[in-house]
């Protein structure tokens, strides 16, 4: 039962090179590859944390270890009768409080930059619907829909549940905005390589941001059980230079 848990982790770690992609893939146990200063906030916080867990770990068990040996029946036939150490106790309500402190701290600033308001470059509209998305380019006039691809329909290279008929394309380098809602029930907009996640709540508009800095194609979906298609729900965005970006605000623009 370990083993079988185990191997497939370690098999994860050799490939980790190889999955840090932005779609999911087989044998991944890492994060997808952050284009995002907010994403690379959040692998940050990950990697700290894991070194604090992991350290904290090690303590509890080699202490356990050392206490089992050290004060075994055959080796302390006289236990103590020690029932208040004031250090001791000083000690283990210290660490574990500056511990949390340094914790505490990253934390609220890192909670803080992902709900502030930024001087955003632009501002798309995001809607939720039973079951697709709708995405608004605010003060453009242009609005696409888009939906999962079947697949019967999809072509070589397209991804299974991912690729969608119309892409969200956004300017590299730019701040977003996204004002999110729904339409019918409740949604949840999640993209793994951007760090974002909010729930698309009728009669609500949420609000978030991101500035990808990579260009490329990057996938999301509904997190938030939305109905019987609601595993059929993908986000897919395509990140592109100023240029295609503005070619394709007019290619819509004159379909509109």
């Amino acid at each position: 039962m370990v083993y079988s848990s185990i191997i497939p982790i370690l098999l994860g770690w050799i490939l980790w090179s190889k999955t840090c992609l932005a779609a999911p893939e087989s044998w991944q146990v890492h994060f997808q590859k952050a284009v995002t200063p907010r994403m690379e906030a959040i692998t940050h916080m990950h990697h700290f944390l894991m070194i604090v867990i992991t350290l904290i770990a090690l303590f509890v068990v080699l202490l356990l270890f050392y206490v089992t040996y050290r004060f075994r029946a055959k080796k302390n036939p006289t236990p103590s009768k020690t029932t208040h150490n004031t250090l001791l106790e000083v000690i283990w309500t210290t660490i574990p409080a500056i511990i949390v402190l340094a914790i505490a701290i990253p934390s609220v600033r890192l909670i803080y930059d992902f709900d502030r308001s930024v001087d955003a470059d632009m501002t798309v509209k995001v809607t939720g619907r039973q079951w697709y998305w709708t995405y608004e380019y605010e003060g453009q006039n242009v609005a696409i829909d888009s939906r999962l691809i079947p697949q019967n329909e999809l072509k070589p290279g397209q991804l299974r549940n991912l690729d969608v008929d119309n892409r969200l394309v956004l300017p590299v380098g730019k701040t977003v905005k996204f004002h999110i809602t729904s339409a019918d029930v409740i949604h949840g907009f999640a993209v793994t390589p951007f760090g974002i996640q909010k729930n698309a709540v009728p009669g609500r508009i949420n609000e978030t941001w991101v500035r990808v800095d990579h260009e490329g194609v990057y996938y999301g979906q509904c997190f938030s059980i939305c109905g019987a298609n609601h595993a059929f729900m993908p986000i897919a965005i395509e990140v592109v230079s100023a240029e295609k970006y503005a070619e394709f605000l007019k290619k819509n623009k004159t379909a509109t």
